[in-house]
């Protein structure tokens, strides 16, 4: 009997904590923890393809290319995106490969620079969504509008340090490396691909890819590399150990089953936040919809237990 393919979605804060600076040291850190978990899956008998986000690295890559801009050219969004995905899939790499050994287990690892293709004529384009880079002040965020032309958004209401530079985040359309990945994975290797969502790039008339100036969004990108290695469950990865419904009020309640009607019900009563857990949701959804096969949302920490069944939000037909 063949292993069950695992895609796995990391959250951000699996590489980088809401209140580090994002140093070298502390992104190794955080991924050599996470790294320790995703050893505990492979050691479980499951076949892996891995995906993260890269919203604060990407970022933070833009302000140091922004900044230097006098010294050196600065890169664009898309060159930003493939950057931070070797950056990522090295320390992934680094940390997997000696957290496997420690677990008795020798297994290739691969990172595939994954480009993901895009409409340019999506609608996100004339009202950017994807939240990039650090937090800001109200007073923060409108002068950096007003200075550096950023589109920023607030993020997180009723919180001091609430708003983000936003950007473009148009829906994926299709994995340009998929054959490689699932050749990759047939083989036995583990594999982390479409980081950050993937590299946004158009296709052009004469049948070649340019970038685009984007971020998509790692979840729905998650779905279709789910899609793409035909994917036994989609695992979500963020940080709580179930979904909520009216989170963080006095009367949240934790949810350990959903079906996809009632996840498309509380989604359109606006239960969850198109920042936050709203296309974690809304990709676990698209998921169980085309597969017929459950998806999980949690927390870093309980991902083998939610497998297992003992915790987690469980999406179902």
């Amino acid at each position: 009997m063949s292993k069950q393919i695992l895609v796995v979605a990391l959250g951000g804060n699996a590489i980088k904590q809401s209140d580090q600076q994002g140093t070298t040291e502390e992104q190794f850190h955080n991924v050599d923890v996470t790294a320790i978990q995703i050893a505990k899956i492979v050691k479980a008998g499951y076949s892996l393809v891995v995906t993260h986000g890269n919203g604060p690295q990407a970022g933070a890559l833009l302000i140091q290319q922004e900044e230097s801009d006098a010294l050196v050219p600065a890169q664009t969004l898309a060159v930003c995106g493939a950057m931070t995905q070797g950056q990522i899939g090295w320390m992934m790499q680094n940390r997997l490969s000696f957290r496997l050994k420690q677990e008795g287990l020798d297994k290739p690892i691969c990172t595939v620079v994954t480009q993901v293709e895009v409409s340019d004529q999506d609608p996100d384009f004339q009202d950017p969504s994807k939240p990039v880079g650090p937090f800001y002040t109200r007073e923060e965020a409108l002068q950096l509008a007003k200075e550096k032309r950023y589109i920023v958004k607030e993020v997180k209401p009723g919180t001091e340090r609430g708003w983000r530079r936003v950007v473009p985040s148009p829906e994926p359309v299709d994995i340009v490396e998929s054959e490689s990945i699932n050749d990759l994975l047939n083989g036995g290797v583990i594999v982390i691909a479409s980081g950050g969502g993937g590299i946004p790039v158009k296709k052009n008339g004469d049948g070649s890819y340019s970038g685009v100036e984007a971020v998509i969004d790692k979840d729905r990108a998650g779905f279709k590399l789910a899609q793409a290695v035909q994917a036994d469950r989609f695992l979500i990865l963020t940080d709580v150990e179930k979904v909520f419904l009216n989170f963080n009020r006095s009367n949240q309640k934790a949810l350990d089953r959903l079906t996809v009607e009632e996840a498309e019900s509380f989604l359109a009563a606006g239960h969850f936040l198109a920042g936050s857990m709203g296309p974690k949701i809304e990709a676990a959804v698209r998921f169980v919809s085309w597969s017929g096969k459950e998806a999980i949302i949690t927390s870093l920490d309980k991902a083998l237990e939610a497998i297992q069944g003992k915790t987690g939000t469980h999406i179902v037909p």
